[in-house]
């Protein structure tokens, strides 16, 4: 079941909270000329960082869908504290910085502390089997970082005997009484919401979120333009093929086709690599519930079929229901799946690093449906059904 919830979460975003203490004023923020590195950022719609004299702050305008609430963040360097006086009523949270010892919730956390190269402040991760990262894993063995039960319900007493500086959490309301008994013990929680962004490049750009917690806010700045370099040049190459072959994707649980809606991330990606997703038309930014017999009428003789839930063999999709037989991809052995790239511990490393890295899903993409554009590319993500 667990597995199944991160397959749908994932299709609702593309292919826990606490009651806050209320600010009683909302600090002036500056124009955007004085935006870290001097640089707007360009892609994400969730959140804004600014600088003023010497704090930056930090603005989260999207922690989840549909949010009335934004949640902002003054951050100041600790060899500055002693000489700045703040309204602590005008922040959800004063943080030093940088931070040394922090705890991250989600595992699209994971790559963005890595490629700042601050993986060893992570000191405790809810459901650490999910990690997939290699240079985690080898934390958690050595045991630098603690396991901290579910995400769900976080063990709190572990977290605080742990000491971090910053919990970063993300959640789907405003529901989670783990986050408001960690702050009441004085660690404050702020609220990542890059799984809210409906673009690939708007999701990879939340590193520039992360950065200024370390003080890294030039690494961030570079290593996002590379891949926002490496994006659109890959979605250039996509545009040079005239034929645009079509997708389908998703697959059934029970008695539901779960796909991605026209407007989604995974849409996204489809629509940039080049490809005609059959439901790239309809509303919505997250999925779609359809019965078997609309997607077998417009999909049946689609091209491609991209991603295809948990399935990772013919045989398997075969065994579950003999209807995917009837699919012209499933006949021409032209299905692709992320399932089958994993982690030690059999975390799916999509779920882990591709909104970090929509450069890659984006090549990988191509490579399928036009495979003459990369000629002996190797895939990162999606691999052919065995």
């Amino acid at each position: 079941m667990k597995t199944f919830r991160h397959f749908l979460l994932l299709s609702i975003l593309c292919f826990s909270s606490c009651v806050q203490e209320k600010k009683t004023a909302t600090p002036n923020l500056p124009e955007a000329t004085d935006l870290i590195s001097q640089n707007i950022i360009t892609h994400a719609k969730g959140f804004k960082v600014f600088k003023e004299n010497n704090i930056t702050i930090v603005k989260v305008t999207s922690p989840w869908p549909q949010s009335n609430q934004e949640f902002t963040y003054a951050l100041v360097a600790k060899d500055k504290m002693a000489q700045i006086t703040l309204n602590a009523n005008a922040y959800d949270a004063i943080i030093p910085v940088p931070v040394k010892k922090i705890v991250v919730t989600s595992t699209t956390h994971i790559p963005a502390l890595e490629a700042l190269g601050v993986e060893n402040t992570l000191v405790g991760f809810p459901d650490t089997k999910y990690i997939s990262s290699k240079k985690t894993r080898a934390l958690i063995k050595s045991g630098h970082i603690k396991e901290l039960g579910k995400n769900e319900a976080i063990n709190t007493e572990l977290l605080i005997d742990l000491s971090p500086e910053l919990v970063v959490g993300f959640s789907i309301n405003n529901q989670n009484k783990a986050y408001e008994t960690i702050q009441k013990s004085k660690i404050p929680v702020v609220y990542n919401g890059d799984w809210t962004e409906h673009s690939p490049l708007g999701k990879a750009e939340w590193i520039k979120f992360f950065a200024p917690f370390f003080q890294k806010e030039a690494v961030a700045d570079s290593l996002f333009t590379k891949i926002e370099t490496e994006y659109l040049n890959a979605k250039e190459v996509a545009k040079k093929f005239d034929r645009k072959p079509t997708v389908l994707s998703g697959a059934m649980y029970k008695d539901v086709w779960y796909l991605p809606a026209g407007k989604s991330w995974a849409a996204k990606f489809i629509e940039d690599a080049n490809g005609n997703y059959l439901w790239s038309k309809s509303e919505g930014t997250g999925s779609l519930s359809l019965n078997l017999e609309n997607v077998l009428e417009k999909g049946e003789n689609a091209d491609f079929w991209i991603g295809p839930g948990q399935f990772t063999a013919f045989q398997e999709m075969k065994d579950e229901n003999k209807i995917y037989t009837k699919f012209k991809a499933y006949e021409h052995k032209k299905i692709y799946t992320y399932s089958s790239v994993k982690g030690e511990t059999g975390g799916l490393l999509y779920y882990e690093l591709a909104p970090n890295r929509p450069d890659l899903v984006l090549k990988d993409l191509i490579s399928i449906l036009h495979p003459e554009a990369f000629p002996d590319y190797e895939s990162n993500f999606f691999k052919p059904l065995q």
